[in-house]
């Protein structure tokens, strides 16, 4: 995803100018002219001069004219090159930075409204959408049970050593009895004493391999069923969406890419995805337009950073959406300072 050897073939004059577009674009939302470019330049140029660099910018692919007469604004591979290596990152202000303290500084236990109100914050600060992934839940397990709704709905019950309950609806294979029911209970609470969620369901996958033909048919099914419930996209953790309003207001190249943005947050799609992005690093990301995966229709920009426990692992992310011209040099700062903050926070919170 480098950009360093575009950037290695632009003169000084040819850097500025693309600069000064970016600078001026991300905080106007408009096209730049010559013109305007030439009062701000360094060196003392004319605006024919200008409008030559901007051409050649133009075409190397990192600025575009909306139509003929207007200036110019970056294109997608123009604010990659200038996130890469031209953007300035501000340090966060002590305002925003007691801001987000003060939202942490608590001595709750429940890390689901604590991360609530991280979303919070983070979405005033940025005037952007937060996305927060709250961690996976890994006491180990005290309890499991399974409860028959009806002939095609059930539910999967799981209560943890530290009093959490979470459970499931899934459509249970056909032909289950009370029997089967209860088969599929005592085989898994007899598997599940000291083990964690996911501890359990890879001693699962191995035992029911070797025990098939020791368990009833329907409920070695039921048992496969039920804890693929827990295999989904949020079976694990919570995506937690704050600020959508504040999209309304933010450029955004049409309300199509708006509804399709919103639809994609209400949906909260691929939140497993939206961990992975973090992968292969321990710091912020920016994934810009299409770069994007999980809203590439929407034409938007994520800037996302993970957050950590004691461990050095993974267990979280914090995030803001919004639209390609977001302040990049200020929200970068702040998730990353929130996604330290809340990982030192959480490695001192139980549950």
């Amino acid at each position: 995803m480098t950009s360093q050897p575009m950037l290695d073939e632009l003169n000084e004059r040819s850097r500025e100018v693309f600069r000064r577009v970016v600078e001026s674009y991300l905080m106007t939302g408009e096209p730049v002219g010559s013109r305007t470019l030439m009062r701000d330049m360094t060196e003392k140029v004319s605006a024919a001069t200008i409008r030559n660099v901007m051409q050649d910018l133009e075409y190397l692919g990192l600025l575009d004219a909306p139509h003929v007469s207007a200036g110019r604004r970056p294109t997608q591979q123009g604010l990659r090159l200038f996130v890469d290596g031209l953007m300035e990152v501000d340090p966060v202000a002590p305002t925003d930075r007691e801001r987000i303290e003060q939202t942490l500084d608590t001595e709750s236990s429940d890390v689901s409204a604590l991360l609530d109100r991280v979303g919070g914050a983070l979405s005033a600060l940025t005037h952007g959408a937060s996305l927060v992934l709250t961690p996976k839940h890994e006491a180990p397990i005290r309890h499991i049970e399974f409860v028959s709704l009806g002939t095609d709905r059930a539910l999967v019950v799981l209560v943890f050593s530290d009093g959490h309950v979470e459970n499931r609806l899934f459509s249970p294979p056909p032909g289950q009895t009370p029997s089967s029911m209860r088969e599929a209970g005592n085989y898994l609470n007899a598997l599940a004493e000291g083990r964690t969620l996911s501890e359990l369901r890879d001693e699962i996958a191995r035992d029911i391999i070797r025990r098939r033909k020791e368990l009833d048919n329907l409920a070695a099914d039921l048992i496969e069923q039920g804890f693929a419930a827990w295999d989904g996209e949020d079976s694990d953790a919570r995506l937690i969406v704050r600020g959508r309003a504040n999209l309304l207001g933010a450029q955004f190249a049409d309300l199509d890419r708006i509804r399709v943005l919103f639809d994609d947050l209400e949906r909260k799609r691929d939140i497993a995805s939206f961990l992975e992005l973090t992968e292969g690093g321990d710091g912020v990301r920016i994934f810009i337009g299409s770069e994007n995966k999980l809203f590439s229709l929407s034409g938007s920009s994520l800037v996302v950073s993970p957050y950590m426990n004691t461990d050095r692992k993974i267990i979280g992310a914090v995030g803001v959406i919004g639209p390609t011209r977001l302040n990049y040099g200020r929200i970068v700062p702040i998730v990353d300072y929130t996604a330290q903050l809340v990982g030192r926070v959480l490695s001192g919170v139980k549950g």
